[in-house]
């Protein structure tokens, strides 16, 4: 089972987030996925093997399996539509279906995704002062139009909107304490944001829970982003913007398109490299 390493969410020929994609005949053994991810490295691999109307898809970090991944659902898109041609795949998760889209672009792939529902509710004022303890941040250093929350989009996440970019460029934290806290809660990333204005943020995402500092890319919490803002009715078009992994040297861009329908699919989309 030789797997695929493609970039998601790449800023053209270059940057976005590695993911390894396993195609395969019948889902491995969980312990030997496991296995493979921790070889591989990446912050997840997706493994995909064909079911009654599409594919059964399992994700794992180099730490342990996640419910959903963004990034490596882009990856898996662009590997479908060059194995079996661009076109719309149906994908059974764990907990959910989706579905991803993939397509040939010039001497990349477009990957668009359809998250599982949203949902997002008020950050607990105690895991709100742990997190801002243990990034080094306080609460004048937030956002006010943006209160942190618990979001989600097939996986848990929080969100913490900063007023200033140079905040988000000094994010740092302490890997350990960071990682238990995160298993303790039951998230994914902790995601920070800055918004630049017109639909456009810049965010960063710690992933210590996946044994990963840092996501250079996540279309996961980007789709629970989005669904948040909808909740809260912040202003957009139904679109936004995210650059991503740009003060850890690896650009990514991720869109996300979303009706004003409480709790409806995100889709998610960006370009994908082979590696």
């Amino acid at each position: 089972m030789e797997p695929l390493r493609i970039s998601a969410f790449s800023d053209g020929v270059s940057g976005g987030n590695p993911a390894g994609v396993c195609l395969t005949e019948a889902m491995p053994a969980a312990s030997a996925m496991q296995q493979m991810a921790a070889d591989i490295g990446y912050s997840e691999t997706a493994f995909a093997s064909p079911c009654d109307g599409g594919w059964r898809v399992r994700y794992f970090s180099p730490l342990a399996e996640v419910p959903f991944c963004g990034h490596a659902t882009i990856a898996l898109g662009a590997a479908l539509a060059r194995q079996h041609g661009d076109g719309v795949y149906n994908l059974m998760l764990n907990d959910a279906s989706i579905t991803v889209e993939g397509y040939q672009q010039a001497e990349l792939y477009a990957s668009a995704l359809q998250s599982p529902p949203t949902r997002s509710s008020v950050l607990p004022d105690q895991l709100q002062s742990k997190i801002l303890d243990l990034f080094g941040y306080a609460t004048d250093h937030l956002e006010a139009s943006i209160p942190p929350a618990l979001i989600h989009a097939g996986a848990d996440h929080v969100v913490i909107a900063l007023r200033s970019r140079e905040d988000l460029k000094a994010m740092a934290y302490p890997f350990e304490p960071v990682k238990s806290l995160m298993i303790n809660a039951g998230l994914i990333t902790i995601m920070f944001v800055f918004s630049e204005g017109g639909g456009v943020f810049h965010s960063r995402n710690a992933f210590a829970r996946g044994g990963v500092v840092e996501d250079p890319a996540t279309g996961a919490a980007t789709a629970a982003f989005a669904g948040y803002l909808r909740d809260i009715r912040y202003p957009h078009t139904g679109r936004i913007e995210l650059v991503q992994g740009e003060d850890m040297g690896s650009r990514s861009r991720l869109t996300a398109e979303f009706s004003d329908v409480a709790g409806s699919s995100i889709r998610v989309s960006g370009t994908a490299r082979y590696m």
